[in-house]
């Protein structure tokens, strides 16, 4: 990569205090930025769009070129002169010499200001070469590569993990039956019995239900261990000979969802379910990978384990169920009690033990994880694993090269997101690549940089740790150091290196979400204690102030949590790379893609979507205040936007996988809105009203 402004190949990628990835011209001091990127840097983003389209109506031809495509740069005049910039027509990428901006910082109408480690990049750069005032986030690629045949990583004893979840879970139970005896109370007993003989018949008939649901809801097909391709047959052949274990049931359904799943008692009973999409974005080896880490799950037993572990909280949650609305049924009839009191006891110890059961059960469940990786990178080079999970998890699909051009053929379709990783983090995320051919934009090799910049969100924001430790699966980031460490202990290059350095706590902005996140909840609550207070006092005043914070409180979050005024339109890549976003705090976005599957693949009424532009593939989240309309938005409307290329514009957010809430989907034929976010608004107005007109009455 070349710097338009000087020719020297000394770009690299800087992070911004804004949590912005640019490129940066160590020797010039110019700034390469990518579509949409230049919108962050401002406060005034629809009013700077504006002025660059009109600038666009007479661009003056250059001789420069763009440093990542080589496409021709023109220039265009904005603010009246005041500002000059070389400007992509194509990729609407901009690049900024040095001390470009200097003018507009005092300029009235628009302030853009972009800045490293707290040192403004305009107009006051006096030395670019200083590499104590602009440190790379990046690797300094001159440092000595580290030795392989590095120590791996210890992982915490699988056996005794599994044990000792399986004492400490059943443990609790027992503890939750003995407060139970020595309160004199065991209500429902004859309830609690057959329910305990339903999770029993549920724990084995679950593979068999599992296989029901997956034929008449997800369109999946069993077939024939032969129907393989001829490589991934003859690695499940060996890897199955190898752990002594029966060949495992093969699945498939028809939707292009990239990702796999194995379920089953034992080894020998085991089904791993394969997609078209893996096929059609991974190599040969990648999949072998992915193929490996589901045959682990069955080697280990933890199938089962989890099978088994998964039946306390369930057992605890219906025991809380069950006695509160047996608590709920004797207050209504005013009968009470004593006893009503003891139940209510038992039911809050039910909860708090379902809690923390099923956090020991999360954590069983991603100690295992590492272990399936592990195990996987035995029989493939682990970094084949890591590069599947990066194109399945973060959607970075990678270029096409010369190694992998052949076209794939295969009659296996496609599957529902369920083992890889914890799609559950993006409502049922799914990544897909339809069709038997690879897409020219997919199954190549990732960028390196592309994916540091997605993996510093997992690694520095706090709401990373938050969403982990509610999660099945670890971190992507932290499985491929951990698969990166794995293969530097078995003498091959690690797949990623990510030593950079944070530039900045991002603690305040996580607080602030949390802030936000809470507000109606506090404001609802507030209302409650406020009523309260007006019936006891006779102040009707009270209430109606109730209303009125409620009512503002959701309002505020609503305006944090939905910015409507300007939508640019960016790539998935230039999304992946922002740190400073999270369930609340989003980024306002348009993208043009193609529509390359549902959200559930194979799911008939599935109301969700997965879209793909050129630099990758992300999930598309439509909801409405109604489930009902997005069941019938599912089974009606959604299939005619599938294989069409669309616009769409919504709020681009992570928890912890990305995706996108839609605003509104317009293909060539038809278009859709979703009304959340219109809905939350009216709410918020409606509990203004209500609070402004009981202030009146009293």
């Amino acid at each position: 990569m070349k710097c338009t402004g000087c020719g020297s190949e000394n770009f690299r990628e800087v992070l911004t205090t804004n949590g912005v990835l640019i490129d940066f011209c160590d020797k010039c001091g110019g700034i390469w930025l990518d579509k949409g990127e230049i919108f962050f840097f401002t406060k005034s983003p629809s009013y700077l769009k504006f002025k660059i389209d009109q600038a666009l109506k007479n661009p003056k031809k250059t001789d420069r070129k763009n440093p990542k495509t080589g496409g021709e740069l023109v220039e265009i005049s904005l603010f009246d002169g005041k500002l000059d910039i070389d400007y992509d027509i194509e990729t609407e990428g901009i690049y900024l010499d040095k001390g470009e901006l200097d003018s507009l910082p005092g300029f009235k109408d628009l302030k853009i200001e972009i800045k490293i480690d707290n040192k403004v990049l305009n107009p006051n750069l006096k030395n670019s070469t200083d590499e104590n005032k602009f440190k790379s986030t990046a690797a300094n690629k001159s440092e000595p590569k580290k030795k392989f045949r590095a120590g791996l990583s210890p992982l915490p004893s699988l056996s005794f993990i599994s044990s000792m979840t399986f004492i400490g879970l059943y443990g609790l139970l027992g503890l939750f039956f003995v407060i139970m005896a020595q309160q004199n109370i065991i209500p429902e007993a004859g309830a609690l019995i057959i329910f305990t003989v339903i999770l029993f018949l549920q724990f084995l008939l679950s593979p068999f239900i599992m296989d029901f649901m997956l034929n008449w809801f997800y369109k999946c097909d069993w077939v024939g261990y032969d129907s393989l391709p001829e490589p991934q047959r003859k690695f499940i052949q060996k890897i199955s000979a190898e752990n002594n274990i029966k060949i495992p049931r093969m699945g498939v359904i028809r939707d292009g969802s990239p990702n796999a799943f194995t379920y089953g008692h034992t080894p020998n009973n085991a089904r791993i379910v394969i997609t078209s999409g893996m096929f059609d974005l991974l190599d040969d080896e990648e999949l072998n990978g992915v193929i490996a880490h589901e045959v682990g799950h069955a080697v280990h037993w933890d199938m089962l384990l989890m099978t088994v572990l998964q039946l306390v909280p369930m057992f605890l949650y219906y025991v809380y169920r069950t006695i509160m609305d047996l608590y709920r049924r004797s207050s209504s009839r005013g009968r009470r009690g004593k006893k009503g009191g003891q139940e209510l006891i038992v039911a809050i110890v039910a909860y708090v033990l379902y809690i923390i059961s099923q956090y020991i059960v999360l954590y069983f469940s991603r100690v295992r994880e590492y272990y399936a990786d592990r195990f996987a990178g035995k029989y493939i080079s682990p970094n084949k694993l890591a590069s599947a999970l990066v194109k399945i998890g973060y959607g970075l699909a990678g270029k096409k090269t010369a190694s992998n051009e052949k076209e794939r053929k295969t009659t296996l379709d496609a599957v529902k997101t369920m083992g890889i990783f914890d799609s559950n983090s993006a409502r049922g995320f799914a990544m897909t690549g339809l069709g038997r051919k690879r897409p020219e934009s997919m199954g190549g090799e990732v960028d390196k940089e592309s994916l540091k910049g997605a993996m510093r969100w997992d690694m520095w924001n706090p709401w990373a740790k938050y969403f982990e430790l509610h999660s099945t699966h670890p971190l992507i980031a932290k499985r491929l150091l951990a698969l990166s460490n794995q293969s530097m202990h078995q003498g091959e290059e690690p797949y990623i290196e990510f030593n950079e350095r944070q530039p900045e706590s991002y603690w305040d902005e996580f607080f602030v979400d949390i802030f936000f996140y809470w507000l109606p909840y506090l404001g609802f609550f507030s209302m409650l204690g406020l009523a309260g207070l007006s019936a006891t006092n006779g102040n009707g005043k009270l209430i109606a102030i109730g209303f009125m914070l409620w009512g503002l409180a959701l309002f505020a979050k609503t305006w944090f949590s939905y910015k409507w005024d300007f939508f640019p339109e960016l790539n998935i890549e230039s999304l992946l790379k922002k740190i400073k976003v999270s369930p609340v705090r989003p980024v306002p976005v348009t993208i043009k893609g193609k529509i390359i599957g549902r959200g559930v693949p194979g799911l008939i009424w599935s109301e969700d979507f997965v879209i793909q532009d050129e630099s990758g593939i992300i999930f598309l989240d439509y909801a409405q205040p109604l489930a009902i309309f997005n069941f019938l938005f599912g089974l009606l409307r959604a299939g005619g936007y599938e294989g069409e290329q669309v616009k769409v514009i919504g709020w681009y957010r992570r928890a912890p996988v990305p995706y996108i809430e839609l605003k509104k989907i317009e293909s060539q034929y038809t278009s859709s809105t979703c009304y959340v976010f219109h809905f939350k608004l009216f709410m918020s107005v409606a509990l203004l009203i209500i609070g402004g007109v009981l202030m009146m009455v009293n």
